[in-house]
């Protein structure tokens, strides 16, 4: 318990997951406070043991209960578990209470095979042993877009979400606290830059359109190609010169900067920029042109009526590459700056509402509307 103002308040204390394909992402938070943050290594030779992802999830929670004992952290304390939301049904954001219909849709991959999906399952054990509650808050596969903006031109091929949702949703959070404003109330575009980068209109709580950061459209990124001219592409395709795979790997993975300068790392590039590399500077300017693009497309989108624009994750570290993008697009509104993901924090702050009370959790599947 502390005092807030005048007011006794429960403090609670939360364990968040975050597997990755050769990782997983562990932190434990006293409210709002880290008090024990790990990124637990897998080895190929530790997971390939495994034939399919899901199998690994008994390998997963062990280590991380062994990585908090270790470190004296006591999980009879825990008031919650949370897990990062897998490749689950299209749903409205929001933090989720783990429940049967999830835990089948994670173990049989509904939509895909993913790490993420062992989040919500290791939560769900470890928390239930403990008779304690699990979630997950705002997976890749939320999806608020409004009709209009699922319609591409080609009827068998809708345009779909699938986004950076949780750093997304917890940055436009923090930039309605930045304004004192609720972020139902407020119209922000947030820019997630990574590995691959997704523009969000985020219209009073709610995205209503983002462009597909896995393999649909919107800037290329270091790794992505982003959107690429159709005609081409499919030509490409029936050349008889590449097998599927090859193609797919054009567009995730081996496009973007890499299939220009043969390296994904921003800070590589930013360094042969300084040594006078000229074509670095030039691929390094387009990506920054097609990121402002896009947010100037989704100012169009919230009507020009924008509160401000955030730019968020690895890539916003880099003052030279913000500042390219924001020296276009800070005629809309005021540019907010947040680097780096947080994942952890973010799903700690949507357990926290929660447990809190300051909203209730969601039941899955929830319809989107």
């Amino acid at each position: 318990m502390e005092w807030r103002g005048n007011i006794l308040q429960q403090s609670y204390r939360v364990l968040v997951i975050n597997p990755g394909s050769t990782s997983t992402k562990i932190g434990v938070f006293n409210d709002d406070q880290c008090i024990f943050e790990e990124t637990i290594r897998h080895t190929s030779e530790e997971t390939s043991q495994f034939p399919r992802i899901i199998d690994q999830f008994e390998f997963r929670k062990k280590t991380i209960l062994d990585a908090l004992h270790h470190e004296g952290i006591s999980s009879s304390k825990l008031d919650a578990v949370c897990g990062r939301g897998g490749l689950l049904r299209p749903i409205e954001g929001g933090t989720y209470a783990v429940n049967e219909e999830m835990l089948d849709d994670l173990k049989m991959g509904y939509n895909g095979e993913h790490a993420s999906n062992l989040g919500g399952i290791i939560a769900n054990e470890i928390a239930e042993s403990l008779n304690i509650p699990s979630f997950i808050v705002d997976p890749v596969v939320v999806d608020e877009m409004e009709e209009v903006a699922r319609i591409s031109g080609v009827p068998e091929i809708p345009r779909k979400s699938i986004f950076h949702a949780l750093n997304q949703k917890a940055v436009a959070r923090r930039v309605a606290a930045e304004l004192g404003q609720p972020y139902e109330e407020l119209n922000v575009i947030v820019t997630h830059m990574g590995g691959g980068i997704t523009v969000g209109a985020h219209h009073h709580g709610r995205v209503i359109d983002v462009n597909n950061g896995l393999h649909g459209d919107g800037p290329f990124s270091p790794e992505r190609a982003g959107t690429v001219p159709a005609g081409d592409l499919v030509s490409m395709c029936f050349s008889g010169e590449y097998y599927r795979e090859e193609v797919m790997k054009k567009l995730v993975g081996q496009g973007g900067i890499m299939a220009y300068l043969e390296t994904n790392d921003a800070r590589e590039v930013e360094k042969r920029i300084e040594e006078g590399d000229e074509e670095a500077r030039q691929i390094f300017d387009a990506m920054a042109y097609q990121v402002a693009k896009e947010i100037g497309s989704m100012s169009a989108v919230l009507g020009g009526k924008v509160d401000a624009i955030a730019l968020t994750g690895g890539l916003a570290y880099g003052k030279s590459f913000v500042s390219m993008i924001t020296e276009r697009v800070n005629w809309i509104a005021d540019c907010l700056i947040f680097p780096g993901e947080n994942e952890l924090q973010a799903l700690n702050e949507g357990t926290l509402r929660v447990l809190r009370q300051e909203e209730q959790p969601k039941h899955y599947p929830n319809p989107i509307g």
